[in-house]
C-alpha cells in the first residue's frame, strides 16, 4: 500500500508539472481606473515603450509591441523612432513631441522581477497493476510509459509591469503585473503579453472584443 500511494503521488506531481511547464501569461494583479473611457484604437497613434538600459533589447521590444499595437487595429509606433535617448527622459519634451504628433496613447513595459522556481520531480516505485505480468501487463504499457529517473526542473519566472495611458484623457486608464514562465525571445515574449493585456483589457470594458 505505501507503494501504491507514493505512486500515486508522483503521477499527480507529475501531470501538475505538465500543467505548470504549459502555462502562459497570468496576472498577480490589475488595475483600472473607474472613470476611463473605453479606448478608441482604430487610426489612432499609440507609442509603445519598453524601459530598459539595454538600447538593442529596448528597440527590439517596442518593435514588437509596435507590431502588436497594430495588429490590434491603431499605428504603432516604437517609441525610439520618435524621441531620441536625451527627449525621452525629459517629461515635458516627451510630452510636447508626442503631443504635436498627435499620439493618442501610450503603452509602457517594464521588468520588475525574475526569478528561477525549483520543482522535484520524484522516481517512480514499481507498484501498479500494470506490473504484475509481463505478457498483457508491463509489455504494452512500458513501452508508452517510458520513465526517468528523479530530477530537478528549473523554470525562470519573469514579472513585467504594464501601464496603459490615454494621452486623450490625460489618464492612466489600466496598470496590471503579469508573470510569465520561462519567456521565449523577446519578440514572442510580447506577444504573448500583448495578447493577455488585450484579453484583460477586453474583460475590463477598456477594449472593444475584435
Amino acid at each position: 500500500m505505501p507503494r501504491k500511494n507514493t505512486l500515486t503521488r508522483f503521477l499527480t506531481a507529475a501531470m501538475a508539472l505538465a500543467t505548470f511547464a504549459c502555462a502562459t501569461t497570468t496576472f498577480q494583479s490589475t488595475w483600472r481606473d473607474p472613470q476611463a473611457r473605453p479606448l478608441r484604437l482604430t487610426g489612432r497613434k499609440v507609442v509603445g515603450l519598453f524601459l530598459s538600459k539595454n538600447p538593442v533589447r529596448r528597440r527590439r521590444a517596442e518593435d514588437a509591441m509596435a507590431r502588436e499595437i497594430s495588429a490590434r487595429g491603431a499605428q504603432g509606433v516604437p517609441a525610439y523612432t520618435v524621441l531620441s535617448d536625451e527627449e525621452i527622459k525629459d517629461q515635458d519634451t516627451a510630452r510636447g513631441k508626442l503631443d504635436r504628433l498627435g499620439f493618442s496613447g501610450v503603452v509602457v513595459m517594464r521588468v520588475v522581477g525574475s526569478q528561477t522556481q525549483y520543482a522535484v520531480v520524484e522516481p517512480a516505485f514499481w507498484a501498479g497493476p500494470h506490473y504484475h505480468r509481463f505478457w498483457g501487463g508491463y509489455w504494452g504499457w512500458g513501452w508508452g510509459s517510458v520513465g526517468e529517473p528523479g530530477y530537478l526542473v528549473a523554470d525562470k519566472i519573469v514579472s513585467v509591469e504594464t501601464l496603459v495611458y490615454s494621452l486623450e484623457q490625460d489618464l492612466l486608464v489600466w496598470a496590471g503585473v503579469s508573470r510569465t514562465v520561462d519567456p521565449a525571445r523577446i519578440e514572442d515574449f510580447i506577444s504573448e503579453l500583448a495578447a493577455a493585456v488585450s484579453k484583460q483589457l477586453e474583460k475590463d470594458g477598456l477594449l472593444a472584443r475584435s
